[in-house]
């Protein structure tokens, strides 16, 4: 099987963006309205893939794909009170 190298995060962002899109979707049939394209590949890129090394394509769209929102909806709630300084 080929081996694809991309040349920057911007070129494999474009490749995976019909499997964000999917997952976007299947996210606001769920009730999470709140989520756009870039909020779901800075969850996955600095909280999935940020410590991991030689990853394939699939499984960049494996991770899309299955991404857990009930974990995405803490990680949402954690950043929001950091943002605003604890709880109100």
């Amino acid at each position: 099987m080929e081996n694809i190298k991309f040349k920057s995060l911007e070129e494999l962002y474009n490749r995976l963006s019909y499997a964000l899109d999917t997952k976007i979707e299947e996210m606001k049939l769920n009730g999470i309205g709140y989520i756009d394209k870039d909020d779901l590949w800075n969850y996955l890129k600095d909280n999935k893939w940020n410590k991991k090394t030689g990853l394939t394509l699939s499984e960049c769209v494996d991770d899309i794909l299955n991404t857990d929102e009930l974990e995405y909806k803490k990680f949402v709630k954690d950043k929001m009170k950091n943002i605003l300084g604890g709880e109100h």
